[in-house]
């Protein structure tokens, strides 16, 4: 796998130095991605991705493969090594778009499904299975499925709610009810500034199952301030806000978040980059971790 990813890579670089800008339609494309994740309780990820397609036309419509080595460090434990091969499609409709993959660790089905159209009530639907990153979760092959739906209700041109709703299934009897509601408030369009408050809310049927942090409910609310720009077909995103979190086992405590992304223009571009880094200080283990960073990168060669 590492050797099919680094000739992916080389590919990339080899087509550098001449690269034009691809004729309109679909293309075959490669493109190269590398995730990163930490955590205080001393919890590592990395995935290294490889993606071939045999049709392009940009992010948002595609065909072909995924070639995928996961690497996990639970708790600074030893490493678990997983390699994955997807399928993955993309297509983009006059109402309804969809993106996703599916395929395999070896073990069984992983992947994720995402369905939305732009309506003035937009409605997202969403499904994603994979393994749970825990000392437990790798050694005895714990997953989730998760899935639900999100709808925008918009109120007028500056304010906005988003109501999420979703049900994520475990290894085991845990059954966990998510519902999210957000609300947004345009300060300046021109700037692409908003104001937002972001709620979160899920109850565990099975609390304190395996060890991935589940105590019977949790609930979180912070306000984000959120600046999203276009520049010469540049997008930046820059979000960052502090707030209070509760769960049925603690008080309530501070949550802070904080979020930037940058992407490249896409559209009959040989060359596309895109990139991500999220902090948050969540618990996402049993041992209540906090302080939570995640950073992408991913680079698209279009033929």
């Amino acid at each position: 796998m590492r050797g099919l990813i680094g000739a992916a890579w080389l590919a990339l670089a080899a087509g550098h130095a001449g690269a034009q800008a691809p004729a309109a339609g679909p293309r075959p494309a490669a493109s190269v991605d590398v995730f990163a994740s930490s955590d205080a309780d001393h919890t590592s990820v990395q995935k290294y991705g490889a993606n071939l397609d045999w049709r392009y036309a940009g992010p948002d419509e595609f065909q072909g493969v995924r070639l995928e080595t996961a690497r996990f460090r639970p708790q600074g434990l030893a490493t678990t090594t997983d390699q994955r091969v997807y399928l993955r499609l993309a297509d983009k409709g006059d109402r309804w778009s969809w993106k996703g993959q599916a395929g395999t660790d070896g073990r069984t089905v992983l992947g994720s499904l995402n369905l939305h159209n732009e309506a003035r009530f937009r409605q997202e639907y969403f499904l994603e299975r994979e393994i749970l990153e825990t000392p437990r979760g790798l050694s005895e092959g714990v997953y989730y499925t998760f899935g639900g739906g999100a709808l925008d209700l918009p109120i007028n041109d500056r304010n906005n709610f988003t109501v999420v709703g979703g049900l994520q299934a475990f290894t085991g009897k845990n059954l966990r009810t998510h519902v999210r509601v957000n609300y947004v408030h345009v300060l300046k369009s021109d700037w692409g500034l908003t104001a937002q408050v972001r709620t979160r809310y899920f109850h565990s049927s099975t609390p304190g199952e395996y060890d991935y942090f589940s105590p019977r409910w949790y609930a979180e609310v912070t306000p984000v301030l959120q600046l999203r720009r276009r520049v010469a077909g540049w997008r930046y995103v820059l979000a960052g806000g502090i707030g209070a979190q509760r769960n049925a086992g603690s008080g309530w405590r501070s949550s802070r978040y904080v979020n930037a992304q940058l992407t490249s223009p896409t559209v009959n571009r040989a060359w596309a980059v895109t990139g991500a880094f999220t902090y948050s200080d969540t618990p996402v283990a049993a041992g209540f971790t906090y302080d939570y960073q995640q950073a992408t990168l991913g680079i698209t060669r279009v033929f």
